[in-house]
């Protein structure tokens, strides 16, 4: 049995583009909600809403542990799509992308640390509450930083990604090529993270509009059919 009896590649790529949809949807909600509760530089205000509405706190955090588990689904799906570019390739991409997630998930329990610090006060008995708010922002901070080691391999898995949609000869090229220069956004901003903090400017903000159009090109245009089949009869 080949590759086109097991998968149709238009619906396959149009769940990939809307399952692309879930984690923006879900990181920019996510932000919004945490960003309307921490204040910076004040760590008592930011406890205070945190208490106030801790299940908005905790809504944040599961919608970002679903946005991996997503991201899982999807990354396998684009697999099915791209092997008959290059199954080699396609592999070390859900590799690399796979590596991210226990290191993102792993991460939450950062924020997840935050609402027990400031709803279960009796299980730090020898701290005094300003001690405990003094470590809201110190874990908060922890959660950026794991945040930017993840940007390793969600910046790496994107080069394998763009090299598979420019090679593919279904999707168009730009695409592939604006993926690959969106590795070396997320690499930089890694680097400037931990090396020159005060640099200040994040190159993601403008490079990582590749996945946004990838997903919107995925689930309005799909792909082009007879270039893919044609690409599936080389490798069955």
């Amino acid at each position: 049995m080949n590759t086109r009896e097991k998968i149709n590649p238009n619906k396959t790529a149009r769940i990939v583009g809307l399952l692309y949809i879930v984690p923006w949807v879900l990181s920019f909600l996510g932000v919004i909600l945490r960003q309307g509760l921490i204040i910076p530089g004040d760590a008592a205000a930011t406890a205070e809403n945190i208490k106030a509405s801790e299940m908005l706190f905790r809504i944040s955090v599961v919608g970002d542990l679903i946005v991996q588990v997503v991201f899982v689904i999807l990354v396998l799906l684009l697999y099915q799509l791209l092997k008959p570019v290059n199954k080699n390739g396609a592999a070390l991409m859900v590799i690399l992308f796979l590596i991210s997630v226990p290191i993102a998930m792993l991460n939450m329990l950062n924020l997840l640390a935050v609402p027990l610090l400031v709803s279960e006060v009796d299980k730090f008995a020898g701290f005094t509450a300003i001690q405990l708010q003094s470590l809201i922002p110190f874990f908060l901070d922890l959660h950026e930083i794991g945040i930017m080691i993840a940007y390793i391999f969600w910046g790496l898995w994107l080069f394998p990604l763009g090299y598979l949609v420019f090679k593919s000869g279904f999707i168009p090229k730009i695409l592939g090529i604006l993926l690959m220069i969106s590795c070396f956004g997320y690499l930089i901003d890694f680097t400037t993270f931990f090396m020159f903090p005060d640099f200040g400017v994040a190159i993601n903000m403008y490079t990582g509009w590749a996945e946004l159009f990838l997903c919107l090109w995925l689930l309005i245009k799909g792909v082009d059919i007879e270039q893919w089949e044609q690409r599936d009869l080389q490798i069955a």
